[in-house]
């Protein structure tokens, strides 16, 4: 990452439901629609907001979904990827927080949401280990299936650095 380019800085929500499991929107690149991938809901920080607000706004947003408590930071990653013709670098924080509301629908998206959102949907750890298609952050899979079997980490787990 340039050292110039300042981080933006993120909050993502590993939201999970009563069946353990994991809710993730179906994005795409907005002059690409072929190139599509899945991702946890979330987004940058906004103002003065912490990252804690940040990742209940976000999901409020996305998924429509207000009553959710979050728990504790979980990953933690570096990413830098192009994105509707510029180029982003993030500093994620992952939130782990769970649902009993199993309903949800895409809410009041940003218009850059509106143009590179085409749905969500929720994945067991087997489906996401299937899955053929891209998923963010790349490993979700394993970390995934780690969370599950072990339980939340003491302490975040900082993932690697990725860049596309």
């Amino acid at each position: 990452m340039p050292e110039e380019t300042p981080l933006r800085r993120v909050a993502r929500v590993v939201l999970l439901d009563p069946q353990d499991r994991i809710l993730l929107l179906h994005g795409y690149e907005p002059d690409n629609p072929s190139d599509t991938w899945w991702f946890t809901p979330g987004g940058g920080v906004e103002g003065d907001e912490t990252r804690e607000q940040a990742a209940l706004r976000e999901l409020a947003e996305e998924t429509g979904l207000t009553d959710v408590e979050l728990g504790p930071v979980i990953w933690r990653r570096v990413c830098s990827f192009p994105f509707a013709g510029r180029r982003w670098h993030q500093d994620e924080w992952y939130y782990l927080a769970r649902t009993t509301r199993t309903t949800v629908a895409l809410g009041a998206l940003t218009e850059l949401e509106s143009r590179s959102v085409a749905g969500l949907r929720w994945w067991t750890s087997a489906e996401l280990s299937a899955a053929r298609e891209t998923v963010y952050p790349t490993r979700l899979a394993e970390l995934f299936r780690t969370l599950l079997d072990e339980g939340p980490p003491s302490t975040p787990v900082v993932l690697a650095t990725e860049i596309v």
